[in-house]
């Protein structure tokens, strides 16, 4: 069967938008589909500024520099992520104080947050892992309490939401991932969400390297200069042209992807409760938008006899993070406390194949596998 973890999805308009931005002969940053993109997010989800980056990790360097982020100052966030939530903060000389995950759900433990707040505490960094929101009134209550910033990296939580509101849009801060993994791709990209009108001159200064040329060329300027920090993180329009025509695609991605989301559900729910596995979990106040199918095996041996098998039959079910904590770079920087439950979902979690194109044969053939031959 040869059945790839991911195939990124084309909608079939993205050569055609490619070839509008190339005869717009305006094909470097901040041109037309730019800006189409940019709207569609401020006008579906309300966003009150969105800039296209290149990448996540380039969002989240941006909030690294308009947070103002020092050598000493501390940064929450959790241990089981990717590294980027933390080397942006890191690259500033930031500490990075991880905090451990849930027992439910691989997301931060947001009650363990507050005891982690000292007077060098800068920024709470809330991850909304597999596109399930962290619980933000929580995490909001913390950080207005001690005067800290909050920056959501929703890297995997486009069109997820917390109750009523939009993922990205809560925290002052927030950052989306377009890389071909997930929902909404464009091979490499990302997008800054800022919420707090603080920030929002100083945040297209730092993503026009350092310069107030986005101004000029609205006009509001009749020349422009360098006039803070910076670096060059906008993509190309080309890249843009590409994420436009998976954007007109949105609603069509996300009801494929949620219906191959609960075909494995229901297909792997018995096997779960059979052999001690954990099935994603949603909170009353979190949607599902199906950016991953994963499981919790119940030790590393049932999970690594689970890929094995998947590789067997020429599936690839993949493993996730690796704890930040336990990292090569960062273990004799962290302060020494356990975080089982984030080693736990290292050892344990397993994620598998979860793409537009994923048919229902595909399902079966992968929960009937499972079903029938990973038992430990």
């Amino acid at each position: 069967m040869n059945l790839p973890f991911n195939k990124p999805h084309l909608s079939g308009m993205e050569a055609k938008y490619i070839s509008q931005a190339v005869a717009n002969g305006h094909i470097s940053g901040n041109g037309q589909f730019t800006k189409k993109c940019q709207s569609f997010f401020e006008e579906r989800w309300g966003f009150k500024k969105c800039l296209l980056t290149t990448s996540c990790t380039d969002a989240l360097e941006m909030c690294a520099l308009l947070l103002d982020i020092q050598p000493g100052d501390e940064v929450i966030m959790p241990s089981f992520t990717f590294v980027s939530t933390a080397l942006a903060f890191v690259r500033q000389g930031a500490k990075i104080v991880f905090v451990d995950s849930r027992t439910d759900h691989p997301g931060m433990d947001e009650d363990l947050i507050e005891e982690l707040v000292t007077p060098k505490t800068k920024a709470i960094i809330a991850v909304h892992y597999a596109g399930v929101a962290c619980d933000m009134d929580k995490i909001m209550t913390v950080a207005e309490k001690y005067h800290l910033w909050v920056v959501e990296d929703a890297a995997q939580a486009v069109d997820s939401y917390y109750n009523d509101k939009p993922l990205g849009g809560i925290g002052h801060l927030g950052c989306f991932s377009f890389h071909e993994t997930k929902n909404i791709q464009c091979g490499e990209g990302g997008m800054l969400v800022i919420n707090d009108e603080r920030f929002s001159r100083r945040a297209e200064i730092i993503w026009e390297k350092g310069t107030n040329r986005a101004e000029f060329f609205r006009g509001e300027t009749n020349k422009y200069g360098w006039v803070d920090i910076g670096s060059s993180f906008l993509p190309s329009d080309i890249i843009a042209a590409f994420l436009f025509a998976q954007l007109e695609e949105l609603e069509d991605i996300q009801k494929r992807r949620c219906s191959i989301w609960h075909s494995y559900f229901s297909g792997l729910e018995n096997w779960s409760a059979e052999n001690g596995a954990q099935l994603p979990f949603l909170p009353e106040y979190a949607t599902n938008n199906a950016h991953m199918f994963y499981m919790v095996c119940k030790n590393l041996e049932q999970r690594t006899a689970l890929i094995k098998k998947m590789k067997e039959n020429d599936i690839l079910a993949v493993f996730h993070y690796l704890s930040l904590h336990k990292s090569p770079f960062y273990q004799s920087k962290h302060d020494g406390r356990e975080l089982p439950e984030s080693d736990r979902y290292s050892d344990c979690l397993v994620r598998l194949p979860m793409f537009y194109d994923l048919e229902e044969k595909n399902i079966r053939q992968i929960t009937e596998l499972i079903n029938g031959n990973t038992k430990s």
